[in-house]
């Protein structure tokens, strides 16, 4: 067993993982895994910059972790960021301050090895051998990878629930001519992912991240938020249809009143489930398979 930390720092939320993993039998044992929203891309879609109180929130988030990391003893530590420090222009100065940290200099991955990453961290524990699209819906980009065991196919594209919001809606809720143009926003995305990757030939879809997992929750009519029961429960189209229309015709506090709701989402999480319900309608699948496991999973999978 080794013992080590992995940390993803995307668009919305920063998470980290400390397990003990045996690459010879495939098991990863967590010792703690938790999550913060520190919205570290607030505004890079319209400034190409990190705001400084986001950066503040992101690295108040570091502090935390590695107080944990150092509890726990973890022998190799992996930060990697994705979507909103991609796309920024100040990146060097969340590299910095990282590194002042937690002693690590964090990656700035591409949209492929996100990809790869995340595919690894969903699947490595599934069962069978069919083809896999997994959808990762992030708050800057959602990655589709499709493969077997391992990646056949891999592509980012820049639709995510905080980007989206962030571009379109002015209202709460938002308007018609708003939810279309976000819809247009996920057509268009989607048929550049179809142009690399074969997205309709899967014969399961796998969703991950806080979007997907929060609609699960909320069809699964949870009276707080259990990863347990979220982790591979099946969510048929309809009711993701149903929420997705229920969260985009709701209001700030009809959002929040639901108990598994994550207060950083409410803002966002109509977005998200407009993301899944899309990508469901295009590849014609009766139910989306969610999993708590991810590109974290992945990332310590790489280090172990």
């Amino acid at each position: 067993m080794t013992r080590v930390a992995a940390i993803d720092c995307g668009t919305n939320s920063i998470r980290l993982l400390v397990a003990d993993a045996d690459p010879a039998t495939g098991e990863l044992v967590d010792l703690d895994r938790r999550m913060t929203i520190v919205r570290l891309g607030q505004g890079v879609d319209r400034t190409g910059r990190l705001a400084p109180e986001a950066l503040e929130r992101t690295f108040a988030a570091c502090r935390e972790y590695a107080a944990v990391i150092k509890k726990h003893g973890a022998e190799k530590i992996r930060f990697v960021a994705t979507s909103a420090s991609r796309d920024a222009s100040n990146r060097d100065d969340f590299v910095r301050g990282v590194l002042d940290i937690l002693g690590v200099e964090p990656e700035v991955i591409t949209g492929d090895e996100e990809a790869e990453f995340s595919f690894t961290g969903a699947t490595k524990e599934l069962p069978g051998h069919e083809e896999r699209l997994v959808v990762d819906i992030g708050g800057g980009s959602t990655e589709f990878v499709v493969g077997h065991r391992e990646v056949e196919a891999a592509r980012s594209v820049d639709i995510g629930c905080v980007r989206l919001t962030e571009r379109h809606i002015r209202h709460d809720p938002p308007t018609p001519d708003e939810v279309a143009a976000m819809r247009a926003d996920i057509e268009a995305a989607l048929d550049l992912a179809e142009e690399t990757v074969p997205i309709r030939e899967a014969q399961t879809l796998v969703g991950l991240a806080g979007s997907v997992t929060t609609v699960a929750a909320i069809a699964l009519g949870l009276d707080e938020y259990d990863s347990t029961r979220i982790h591979h429960s099946r969510i048929p189209y309809a009711q993701v249809e149903s929420i997705s229309d229920e969260l985009l015709n709701a209001d700030h506090e009809q959002r929040s009143a639901h108990p598994a709701m994550h207060p950083g989402r409410v803002d966002v999480i109509g977005a998200g489930a407009l993301v899944l319900r899309a990508i469901m309608e295009r590849i014609g699948v009766p139910e989306v398979v969610v999993s708590e496991h991810d590109i974290l999973d992945g990332i310590a999978w790489s280090i172990a």
